[in-house]
């Protein structure tokens, strides 16, 4: 069975065991080279999946009872099972932060290859596990906000997807972040214009 990891957002953790993230992203790459697609997710008649820890079939937290496709990817609800050790385990990490990402265990059902990237088009979602650092780190534009309001420059993936989020096209947007950094980088009083895109839309996100 692989794996595919997303990062989780503590806030939607509630007091009373309940949960819910986003435990599948569409269209981004993970470290290892997969790419979830729109529509993907094949639940084969299930309502409800499990909640593990760590993929460990042996320590049950809780279960996913609610599946939602949005345009980030597919959006989940469920509640640890508060009443077993693991499940109080888990929603205590979770609620402190040690557990910091949703892991989906899938099986590949149909892909495709796309450059270097491994397309995922059918896959058969088995169960959404809590994990300590996720695979897939998903740049969204806060992140790069944050980045911005503290002085320091994106790495040419995080701006390339902010560029894409913001509408670009994959070239326009490897174009203005590669090109525009790496003149930024090397003080080329001769070549600005990439750079100067480059610190302008800067200045756009921080304003935004």
């Amino acid at each position: 069975m692989d794996e595919l990891d997303f990062a989780l957002d503590a806030k939607s953790i509630d007091d009373d065991g309940n949960i819910e993230g986003l435990a599948v992203g569409y269209g981004n790459m993970d470290h290892g080279g997969d790419v979830v697609m729109p529509g993907a997710i094949n639940f084969q008649g299930r309502k409800s999946l499990p909640m593990l820890l760590f993929h460990d079939q042996k320590r049950p937290a809780g279960v996913w009872n609610s599946f939602r496709e949005v345009s980030e990817g597919l959006l989940v609800k469920g509640r640890f099972s508060m009443s077993t050790n693991h499940g109080r385990e888990a929603h205590g990490l979770a609620k402190d932060g040690a557990l910091q990402g949703l892991s989906m265990g899938y099986k590949t059902l149909k892909h495709r290859f796309e450059g270097k990237a491994r397309q995922l088009l059918d896959v058969a979602l088995h169960e959404i596990s809590l994990v300590t650092i996720p695979m897939n780190d998903r740049t969204r534009i806060i992140s790069v906000k944050d980045l911005v309001g503290a002085g320091e420059l994106p790495t040419l993936p995080q701006f390339e997807d902010f560029l894409r989020e913001a509408g670009f096209s994959k070239t326009q947007a490897a174009a203005i972040a590669g090109k525009g950094l790496s003149s930024l980088l090397r003080g080329e009083p001769g070549n600005t214009t990439e750079a100067d895109e480059y610190l302008s839309a800067l200045a756009a996100l921080n304003r935004a």
